[in-house]
């Protein structure tokens, strides 16, 4: 897949003020250099929670639980 094809994840940062979209396979990086930069590595930056909620949910389904 491309980088013009990959979905591209909302990372919130709310300290910031912030939020961005960042291709799929970049957005663990971007998001640990973002806090090791800006937060003293705290996790303060990450996924839009309104997604994380939605994996969870479906996995949780596929799963059975």
């Amino acid at each position: 897949m491309s980088s013009d094809d990959e979905p591209a994840v909302p990372v919130v940062c709310e300290a910031c003020g912030t939020t961005t979209r960042i291709p799929l396979s970049d957005v663990a990086a971007a998001v640990e250099r973002h806090n090791e930069q800006l937060h003293d590595g705290d996790d303060v930056a990450g996924i839009d929670p309104e997604i994380r909620r939605q994996v969870t949910d479906m996995v949780a389904e596929d799963l059975g639980l």
